[in-house]
């Protein structure tokens, strides 16, 4: 690893699924990422640094399903906050407030309980990926409609060509990635 950029280590252990889940999709699979010890460590690693800077430390880590919720509550447990989970419709037992959003083919909607947050809670969002950016997005609203400030938008991967890190960007959320996949 001493030769490598943390960005590279990590690209390097990032399985790419042709075809999958339909022709022509290049799937970015993370689970060899979350299979090694080492590798893993340096995963998390890499989100802890930047988010212990005492500027940057959210008071609440909010992971999108499903694996955000990985990232998303380790980061919690060692940066000493908590965590809360947005879900897929009809997953959360409680009381919630819901987001639906368009897909390519469709539309999905996520959810968040009524009291995950409170007003000027400040947010890290935390998500395995950015394609469309539609599922950070409706997490950035859901969030933001309780009255929390949604600091920063945090993802191992980035697919800037499929638009959606821009979108997010112009919609005034600040990102933080890892490793992207630009032209493939």
């Amino acid at each position: 690893m001493l030769d490598l950029s943390v960005h590279d280590y990590l690209k390097q252990h990032i399985r790419t699924v042709p075809d999958w889940p339909a022709p022509g999709v290049q799937f970015r699979d993370i689970t060899p990422l979350l299979q090694d010890p080492k590798v893993f460590r340096v995963l998390i690693d890499a989100f802890l640094h930047r988010y212990m800077d005492r500027a940057m430390r959210p008071d609440v880590v909010a992971g999108l399903d499903a694996r955000g919720f990985i990232l998303g509550a380790v980061i919690a447990y060692e940066l000493g906050v908590g965590f809360v989970p947005i879900r897929k419709k009809g997953k959360l037992p409680f009381t919630t407030v819901e987001e639906t959003y368009e897909l390519e083919y469709g539309s999905a909607t996520v959810e968040l309980h009524a009291d995950a947050v409170k007003p000027g809670d400040r947010v890290l969002l935390v998500d395995d990926l950015i394609a469309t950016g539609g599922t950070m997005m409706a997490g950035k609203k859901l969030l933001e409609r309780l009255g929390a400030t949604v600091t920063e938008g945090a993802a191992i991967i980035d697919l800037p060509e499929l638009g959606g890190s821009q979108r997010l960007r112009d919609a005034g959320l600040q990102l933080f990635t890892l490793v992207d996949f630009s032209g493939h």
